[in-house]
């Protein structure tokens, strides 16, 4: 009885809705079939794809890709085209009952009588921001009143001695004074200090020594690279393209230069963030404010012949997008490149409106000479300008010279704007290597446009045979060696990445599933819906975005940027999560710590010494590391922070305490990139051989790990193995993994072994026999050897000693076995996991 009751239902609800049956009314026929299948996933909190279907306004604007309800054309309506498939994928609703044919045909009818929807009267109450924490303001907190006195030196530790008195847990007693200097030297510096700077550290009895020692750490032009190093994690910092080409950047480290300076100068990080985001925007911006764009310069470039130069395009904003959320926002802005973010209140329009900033932004590379380069350069041009002329008139070169450099010119200046004239532009000589191409190519496969790009600009070959292309193969061949071997002679300026604005840039539109081919509702530049709006009236360019970033009304960044900086001096943030301070992220583990810190950042003109000063002369900085049983069960990733923690030094600091302990390292600050010895085979990974690595000569191949040359498709194996990232994406935090690998490293990588030698070497020649093997472990970790390390290495030395043939001896050292023992006992310093370690 109920299936016949049901089913007569069903038909007099069809028989209702069929044309000429009377237009439906909206609250008794329509608004229920909306509300049963389509608002659940269609309304004010969800709207899926931008579309809500429980306001008349806002459903008949339709969603991100277009309007979905076209009164009057139930036919052309989107709305009619899902409720009406049963297509997967495509129909509406995705899961659970479909629409019935009765309440499709209500629907139909009430679109092609008007889609006449009945306004109710709204609440003038803007919409409340999102609850979650990292939303809120910053308000800065009165400091705890806590019951231990005498320990605290700072706000910092009444904070976190308040959260250690509530678990009834007393903090740690301070470090040894070796320990202290070498974890204040490698936080500051990434170095390790000298055995004369810790001999000098300890006889210093003033009560302010260690804050003398800090003062002198923070003023070491060495405090920017170390600041620079966590910086160019975020920045994706690579010397190479990436993808498949991965030509390499000759002046990416340009942009590197610029980090580091700022640190030292300590820039204060509201302008450091202002200038790397729109320092192109700024009045009258200076070449160094230009520099600091190359931020977004970093990302990868796809040079692969046949691609779609508005992919790459895409691809690129996509990246810059994502990157300014993590390094600014910390959050996971790619979630809503397709979609709704499914747990942040971020809407796919809120991405997109984002990614506009920089859709109107070009890239544009300029000369940025250093000190005293330019004058140089000026005096060598003459000559220069001289010989190239000769040269151009021994290979009779086609007299429209002029044009044809122009056109490289604008082809560097402007790629995909004419494909005859983008290609391969990173070397510096794009017409050379099309000629080159077409050469190889049979004439009979060469299109008419290029057969006359051939005949108009070929390097004339002189003789009978001029018209053949093996010939003029090899005159461009000969050309092309002395004009960059010219070229070589007289060096360009020093050239910079960077970014400038578009006169017209390109409308943004929402990419519909984030297919670029998709194009959905076009978007205008605008902060995230759920942060406080831009400044009425601002022009709607990257130079408002980045002060928006770092005004009062944004309450992340400040929040953000101090949470890392915590992360850098006690292994793990206040906010594990660094990189997301969303609702799926860890919440803060002393949250009115890490409000006071960001207050205090930003009423200190945002300075980072300032902070990092703070940070490092605070008693909860001071601790030692060591723990007991009881507080390992309680809180063993040390969240509480009764301790301080043990973390394993970052891949350039190990290589670099490596080549300090022999002292090979070359501390030279700045410039180019330079290639260490590598094992064989690793540049063959490259795409079709492509990457060359000539390995340094001299102290270039001895300088600091973080001026290693990065090329992304093979980068340094010793690195990547202990962990450094892959400048794909920003990197908010280092993972630390723990593999037989490493060890092997430390054991068996040449750069390693060399070191180990050099440390004997070292020993033998600078200490007494008697003192040779407190050198040895002061050189390698800062401290004298306890009586039972003294015996077992002295016992290793001896040993060694004796069974070591003449000829394994000079493998290890070109010295006796008993000296050349003295490798064996380096190279076994370097692999304890105390070297490795900063306490």
């Amino acid at each position: 009885m109920r299936g016949i009751l049901r089913t007569l239902g069903v038909l007099l609800c069809a028989a209702a809705s069929l044309p000429g049956q009377g237009k439906p009314d909206f609250k008794k026929d329509v608004q229920p079939v909306l509300r049963r299948k389509c608002v659940m996933c269609h309304n004010e909190r969800l709207s899926q794809n931008g579309v809500r279907l429980d306001d008349g306004d806002a459903a008949l604007a339709g969603g991100y890709s277009g309007p979905v309800i076209l009164p009057g054309k139930s036919a052309e309506s989107k709305l009619i085209a899902r409720v009406s498939s049963t297509k997967k994928g495509f129909m509406m609703p995705p899961a659970g009952t479909p629409l019935t044919e009765a309440e499709v045909a209500i629907l139909k009818q009430w679109i092609d009588a008007g889609a006449e929807w009945p306004r109710a009267p709204k609440a003038a109450a803007a919409k409340p921001p999102s609850g979650h924490w990292s939303f809120q303001p910053i308000t800065r907190p009165d400091e705890p009143v806590v019951k231990l006195k005498g320990w605290s030196r700072n706000a910092i530790d009444r904070f976190v001695l308040a959260r250690l008195e509530k678990e009834a847990i007393a903090p740690s007693p301070e470090a040894s004074k070796t320990v202290l200097l070498r974890r204040l030297t490698f936080d500051l510096t990434g170095l390790p200090p000298t055995p004369q700077e810790v001999r000098e550290f300890l006889a210093d009895d003033r009560p302010d020594a260690y804050e003398q020692a800090v003062e002198r750490l923070l003023s070491s032009e060495h405090y920017g690279e170390q600041r620079a190093r966590a910086w160019l994690d975020l920045a994706r910092y690579a010397d190479s393209d990436g993808l498949e080409k991965d030509l390499v950047r000759p002046f990416a480290w340009r942009y590197r230069n610029w980090v580091i300076d700022a640190y030292n100068h300590d820039l204060p990080f509201d302008e450091f963030t202002i200038e790397q985001l729109a320092g192109d925007l700024l009045p009258n911006p200076r070449v160094e404010q230009r520099v600091a764009t190359g931020f977004h310069r970093n990302t990868l470039t796809n040079r692969e012949g046949g691609t779609d130069p508005e992919e790459s395009r895409f691809e690129q904003l996509v990246n810059r997008t994502n990157t300014t959320g993590t390094t600014w926002l910390g959050l996971t802005m790619g979630c809503s490149q397709c979609h709704d973010h499914k747990y942040d209140p971020i809407k796919q329009k809120d991405y997109y409106s984002l990614m506009a900033f920089f859709n109107q932004s070009e890239e544009v590379d300029i000369d940025a000479p250093l000190p005293g380069e330019y004058g140089a350069w000026m005096r060598g041009q003459a000559e220069y300008r001289e010989r190239r002329a000769a040269l151009l008139r021994e290979y009779e070169v086609e007299p429209l010279q002029a044009e044809w450099e122009e056109k490289i010119r604008e082809s560097m200046d402007h790629p995909g704007k004419d494909a005859d004239w983008d290609f391969s532009v990173s070397n510096g000589r794009p017409m050379l290597d099309r000629f080159e191409t077409l050469l190889r190519t049979p004439k009979a496969q060469r299109t008419e446009r290029e057969n006359d790009l051939v005949m108009r600009w070929f390097v004339r070959t002189p003789g009978p045979y001029k018209n053949r292309d093996v010939d003029k193969l090899a005159a461009l061949k000969d050309f092309r060696r002395r004009l960059d071997n010219l070229d070589k002679e007289f060096p360009k300026l020093t050239q910079a990445m960077t970014m400038m604005e578009l006169e017209k840039p390109p409308e943004t539109h929402i990419a519909i599933k984030g297919d670029f081919r998709a194009k959905g509702l076009k978007v205008d530049a605008n902060s995230p819906g759920f942060l406080p709006p831009l400044p009425e009236g601002a022009p709607r360019n990257r130079l408002t975005l980045a002060r928006w970033l770092v005004s009062e009304q944004n309450p992340l960044t400040a929040r953000v940027a101090v949470n890392r900086l915590w992360m850098e001096f006690f292994g793990r943030g206040l906010v594990k999560t660094t990189e997301d301070f969303g609702t799926q992220g860890d919440a803060p583990s002393h949250a009115e710590l890490l409000d006071w810190l960001a207050s205090e950042f930003r009423e200190n003109g945002w300075s980072v010494k300032h902070m990092v000063r703070l940070v490092v002369n605070s008693a909860a900085y001071r601790q030692s590391s060591h723990t007991s049983k009881e507080l390992m069960e309680k809180d063993p990733e040390n969240v509480l922070l009764a301790r301080q923690s043990r973390v394993r030094l970052p891949a350039e600091s190990i290589r670099d305490a490596a080549l300090a302990a022999g002292g090979l390292i070359n501390r030279a600050v700045g410039g180019p990139s330079v290639r260490p010895p590598q094992p064989s085979g690793v540049a063959e990974l490259g795409y079709a051989n492509s990457v060359k690595w000539a390995e340094d000569e001299g102290p270039a191949r001895y300088r600091r790990g973080m001026y290693i040359h990065l090329q992304r498709t093979t980068p340094y194996p010793m690195l990547m193995n202990f962990d450094a990232p892959d400048s794909y994406v920003a990197c908010a935090r280092r993972r630390r993994s723990n593999s037989p690998l490493q060890a092997l490293n430390l054991l068996n990588d040449p750069v390693f072994f060399e070191a180990a030698q050099a440390l004997a070497m070292r020993v033998l020649r600078e200490a007494p026999a008697a003192e040779r093997l407190d050198y040895a472990f002061e050189l390698a970790l800062g401290r004298a050897p306890s009586p039972k390390e003294r015996e077992r290495v002295q016992k290793y030395i001896a040993g060694q000693a004796g069974a070591l043939k003449p000829e394994q001896a000079k493998a290890l050292l070109p010295l006796a076995p008993e000296q050349a023992a003295w490798t064996g006992a380096a190279r076994v310093l370097l692999n304890l996991e105390e070297f490795i370690t900063r306490e």
